[in-house]
Order: structure tokens, then C-alpha cells, then sequence
């Protein structure tokens, strides 16, 4: 365990931009968790997606259009989201925001 990573500061940075009022930052992660940050300009959507990993998220900064197998709704600055394996899911932001998920297992087309 001499390589893990235990601790993550904010002066670390790592952010990636991934275009179109969209970045995001793996903060930390082991084979079975994964925590990642995304920061969203106003407007910005996270395209409906899905992928194997169970997600847990929260909502750090902001106001957001959150839609999870269909089912939509506003969450804000304190509130959270689950999304089951392999279930559609995307969100759009109402104001400029920033979201705190949790994937599990770690997703590896993240540390590409």
C-alpha cells in the first residue's frame, strides 16, 4: 500500500477540461472506489450516460437538472443522487456548480 494515495488537497489541482463548460478532477481512488469532482459552467449538461459502476453523488456548489432512469429533478447545493449500475442518467446545470461523485468500482477510463 506504499503507492496509495490517502490523502487529496485542493492545491493538487488535476483538473481536466472536458469541453463544452465541463471539467473534472479524480481526487482520490483505490481498485474499489473512486471519488471525482466536476465542476460545470451554466448550461453545461452532462450527457445522458450510463456505465457498470454504482455512483453516489453530491451536490457541493450549485443548482441542478438531475434525470436517473428517467425520472427527473432540481437538486442544490447539499443535496445528493444515487444512480444503480448500468442506469441512464445525466444532469444540467441551472447555475455554475460543482458535484462530488462516488463510483464503485473505481472507473479506469478516468486514470486514462
Amino acid at each position: 500500500m506504499s503507492d496509495q494515495n490517502f490523502f487529496f488537497h485542493n492545491s493538487d489541482d488535476g483538473w481536466r477540461d472536458l469541453g463544452a463548460g465541463n471539467r473534472r478532477r479524480v481526487l482520490l481512488h483505490t481498485a474499489e472506489l473512486m471519488v471525482v469532482e466536476f465542476a460545470f459552467e451554466k448550461g453545461a449538461v452532462g450527457a445522458a450516460h450510463n456505465h457498470p459502476h454504482v455512483q453516489s453523488s453530491y451536490v457541493a456548489e450549485g443548482r441542478f437538472e438531475v434525470t436517473v432512469g428517467g425520472h427527473s429533478d432540481i437538486l442544490s447545493a447539499g443535496d445528493s443522487f444515487i444512480v444503480p449500475s448500468n442506469l441512464v442518467h445525466g444532469v444540467r446545470a441551472l447555475e455554475a456548480g460543482r458535484l462530488i461523485d462516488s463510483f464503485t468500482p473505481h472507473r479506469a477510463d478516468f486514470l486514462e
